[in-house]
């Protein structure tokens, strides 16, 4: 456990002080979406802003391009929670229905099928698909947040837990370790989300 402990402490003591401050947007984004706080955005952006450049410079060039596409959710996640409901009023929280679930499990499979296969075969990735599966659920339940989509909290609990896996597994303990403050703050996401849904949607069916 000390010798853990030690691991974590270097790893904290080798942050930048743009990686801190994009950890704690990161932190703040979250907290601030489990409150449907259209501020999460904000918060979202000024991480992925930090994070594209961090990686770039270390030359994590698809970590980096995936960042791009956060900021851009980003943008796209805060004009949906402000105009994306009837008569451009603030969006809702909705569910899917089993037939968008199905479809997007076939597609997550289908795309970490695809990338595992090829990353196994051209590179020398560890655990190609389930770095493949956390990148790819990953892309499609960020935009699950941005449509407010009840579901989209139990779809990360199934994400941060398996990257909390993958990231033991390489030594990134202090990454592991924010990952788990994730999954913690997921549960009160789906439970602060789905109280707000019944209030809403008590007697109305699901969207599709």
């Amino acid at each position: 456990m000390s010798d853990v402990s030690a691991v974590i402490a270097q790893a904290w003591a080798q942050m930048s002080g743009w990686e801190v401050a994009a950890v704690i947007l990161a932190i703040a984004y979250l907290l601030l979406a489990v409150r449907q706080n259209s501020l999460c955005w904000y918060c979202a952006f000024a991480s992925t802003a930090i994070y594209t450049a961090l990686f770039w410079d270390v030359q994590l060039l698809m970590e980096s391009a995936l960042n791009v596409y956060y900021m851009a959710m980003a943008i796209y996640g805060w004009w949906q929670w402000r105009h994306g409901g009837q008569q451009d009023s603030p969006l809702p929280v909705r569910r899917w229905g089993i037939k968008q679930h199905s479809l997007t499990f076939a597609a997550i499979a289908a795309i970490t099928l695809v990338s595992g296969t090829l990353l196994s075969r051209y590179t020398e990735a560890a655990w190609p698909y389930v770095d493949s599966f956390t990148t790819w659920a990953s892309v499609i339940t960020t935009f699950m947040v941005a449509r407010k989509i009840l579901e989209n909290w139990l779809y990360w609990m199934v994400i941060n837990s398996t990257s909390i896996f993958l990231f033991i597994d390489r030594g990134l303990y202090l990454t592991a370790l924010l990952l788990v403050s994730y999954l913690i703050i997921s549960i009160f996401g789906l439970i602060n989300w789905q109280k707000d849904y019944r209030r809403q949607y008590r007697q109305q069916p699901a969207y599709g």
